[in-house]
């Protein structure tokens, strides 16, 4: 069994997240998307959608309609990628849409999703549909503005339960909105033909979330898909995946052969990085991997949050070294807080590295978002404020 070290291990999730190298800025956001394997979507903007900051963390100021477009370009008749239940609400590349039958399957056998499902309006929106071409929710006439999941109208949960079964498909939004099809007139034939075995799904998604992360334990590849570890177990030898050993790891762990063929290695991004970033989006595993905690402050309440609204994490190094939380105002990036972990910061030569990081990041950012200066409220350690203001007075460093 190959036996890996900690670093080790982290360097080839780096490299498998197209976070340490040069190969995936060759690859575009298609290419990322592809990577990945899915892109979570949320719908916080802050410095810009989540589904935009995946593909910026990794190639840099990429123009957010070219990230669009690389999403959901459909000019050639068929779709690109499509959104679907995955890790959460998710834009997956087109070609995994027979790999999610599993859990068509599953939403058909349940029957009804949070609400019992009324047939009639479900014939009346495919109906519409095949009349009328793609329509969003309002277009359909059942949107309720600012309406809670539990008062959803009779189209909004006819056409999500279509959505669930496969009977409808997202392939882009349109202003946040939805936009709905049917799958015949934009998933390929090919693909739309292919009926996979839930076995077969589930081996081809563990075997598509070991790729994406390089190296990972059996709760990791199962929460990449939100699958079951039951359901991994059952087709773990089938993914091909192999069993390696972790140093400091107490799970069992499995990597994609091609990720131990030779040691990675490139340049370090230096960025920040989306709260929904697949290499953070499961804390146990950035706690375990990186040493960092993670959490999403979004939805706690303003007097009990400890480092603010959005905070990013600042990867340097391959490390996570810090976090920010932004904001814009009036053409100027600010963060309202920034901090840098204490590790970063226990030797001068650290603390250089770590400022420097943290202005660069601050600086690239605002420059893709539009932003013409960066401003940071609150700096910890506070002893540091001088230092990164100075940092940031030296303007963008490429």
């Amino acid at each position: 069994m190959t036996e890996l070290t900690a670093d080790e291990a982290r360097r080839i999730q780096l490299h498998a997240q197209g976070l340490l190298g040069a190969q995936v800025r060759r690859e575009g956001v298609a290419g990322v998307l592809r990577r990945l394997g899915a892109v979570q979507l949320d719908t916080i903007s802050v410095l810009a959608r989540s589904h935009e900051l995946v593909p910026y963390a990794r190639l840099g100021a990429v123009g957010r309609r070219a990230v669009e477009d690389a999403y959901w370009n459909t000019s050639a008749g068929t779709g690109v990628a499509f959104e679907y239940w995955a890790h959460a609400a998710c834009v997956l590349p087109m070609e995994e849409w027979p790999l999610l039958e599993f859990r068509r399957r599953e939403f058909r056998r349940r029957g009804r999703r949070w609400h019992e499902v009324p047939q009639e309006a479900c014939r009346v929106v495919l109906k519409r549909l095949r009349a009328d071409g793609p329509l969003t929710m309002r277009e359909l006439g059942g949107a309720r503005a600012g309406a809670d999941w539990w008062d959803w109208s009779e189209q909004k949960v006819a056409v999500e339960w279509l959505l669930d079964i496969g009977e409808v498909v997202c392939v882009r939004r349109s202003g946040w909105r939805r936009v709905y099809d049917l799958p015949e007139r934009v998933v390929p034939g090919p693909l739309l033909e292919k009926t996979p075995t839930d076995a077969e799904c589930l081996a081809h998604l563990v075997a598509r979330a070991g790729r994406a992360l390089g190296v990972a334990t059996r709760a990791d590849l199962a929460d990449y898909y939100r699958l079951k570890g039951e359901q991994v177990d059952a087709v773990i030898e089938a993914s091909g995946l192999v069993p390696v050993r972790v140093a400091g790891w107490r799970q069992r762990a499995w990597a994609d052969p091609r990720a131990l063929q030779a040691p990675p290695r490139g340049r370090h991004v230096t960025t920040l990085l989306s709260p929904f970033d697949s290499l953070v989006w499961d804390r146990a595993r950035t706690l375990r991997v990186f040493g960092f905690e993670h959490r999403l402050e979004a939805y706690v309440p303003k007097a009990k949050r400890v480092h603010g609204y959005y905070t990013m994490p600042l990867l340097a190094g391959g490390r996570l070294i810090g976090r920010v939380d932004p904001a814009r105002e009036a053409g100027v990036l600010v963060a309202r807080r920034a901090f840098l972990e204490p590790w970063a910061t226990a030797t001068p030569a650290r603390t250089r590295q770590a400022v420097a990081a943290l202005s660069t990041a601050l600086w690239r950012a605002a420059q893709w978002v539009g932003c013409g200066d960066v401003r940071v409220e609150a700096m910890d350690p506070p002893e540091l404020t001088a230092a990164v203001e100075q940092a940031l007075r030296g303007g963008p460093q490429n």
